[in-house]
């Protein structure tokens, strides 16, 4: 594996750049998220997470103005909200992003869940593809998606291309999905990873909640890292994008100082726990 850095990306399907390490602002309050977003770019970060559902896009957007650092150095990804899956609302979201954050364009435009039904996910889906031809949008993808509905999507869209052309059915850049030694989620990786679709991983340090955990311990106190340190590390390792989130600045920085260890393949294979534990919800089982 190359030797990554916080400068390191990952070039996605859409031929676009992707930031390795991101940072994430899952529930961050909105009075503080231009602030934190601002912390976090001036410690290395270039790629911020953001999503409709999260209510704080533009105070994201805010913090990447006012970070001094050019735009088009920095990556900047929204989400359609899970319960508002359709063609129509996709369109309005779409158009209300670009409004409130004064972009040009977004990076990365994700569906946020699977949830609303096969033709709501699509109709969602065609409205990233429109925004994409349109140049509003520059990368998309998915987000809890299982094996399931990724084949779903993928059936349409070969079928799109086999009757409009290659491209018309839109690319799959991104799946982002809850990702850590407790979730590893060998399926979905599988499928990804053999079409060279990207995984993002949420909740990589599992909320703080795995920090005592005799498999953690002895990595964090041999490489004189913290335990979250250690699942970041495991995550970049794993060839994942790591989402990991915090409002507070010391953690902000503590989250992009993995690069100065790596853990040995006996270490990496030491994490693989083989058990399901999601910490947060798990919509890529749904079946609706």
């Amino acid at each position: 594996m190359a030797a990554l850095s916080i400068n390191s990306t990952y070039r996605m399907n859409s031929g676009h750049e992707i930031p390795v390490l991101g940072y994430g602002v899952y529930q961050t309050p909105a009075g503080v998220t231009s602030e934190v977003v601002q912390h976090a770019i001036k410690s290395g970060y270039r790629h911020v997470d953001s999503a409709v559902a999260y209510r704080n896009e533009q105070p994201s957007a805010e913090g990447i103005k006012k970070s001094g650092i050019p735009r088009e150095q920095l990556f900047f990804t929204t989400k359609i909200p899970p319960k508002e899956m359709s063609y129509d609302t996709a369109k309005a979201h779409i158009e209300n992003t670009l409004k409130i954050t004064g972009f040009d364009y977004i990076d990365l435009y994700l569906l946020h869940s699977p949830y609303g039904g096969k033709e709501n996910r699509i109709g969602a889906w065609k409205a990233l593809v429109e925004g994409v031809q349109a140049g509003s949008i520059r990368s998309i993808g998915v987000s809890n998606y299982g094996v399931h509905h990724l084949d779903e999507l993928e059936t349409w869209i070969k079928e799109t291309e086999s009757t409009l052309g290659i491209g018309k059915g839109g690319i799959i850049s991104i799946n982002q999905v809850e990702l850590h030694p407790w979730l590893a989620r060998p399926d979905i990786v599988e499928w990804c990873k053999s079409r060279g679709v990207l995984l993002e991983a949420y909740c990589p340090i599992v909320r703080a909640q795995k920090n005592d955990d005799p498999l953690l311990q002895p990595l964090a106190k041999k490489y004189n890292k913290t335990p979250s340190q250690i699942l970041i590390r495991w995550s970049l390792q794993m060839g994942f994008i790591p989402l990991p989130k915090s409002v507070t600045p010391s953690r902000i920085e503590e989250n992009a100082n993995v690069y100065d260890f790596e853990l040995s393949p006996e270490e990496m294979k030491s994490l693989d726990t083989g058990v399901y534990e999601p910490c947060a919800w798990d919509p890529t089982v749904s079946h609706d």
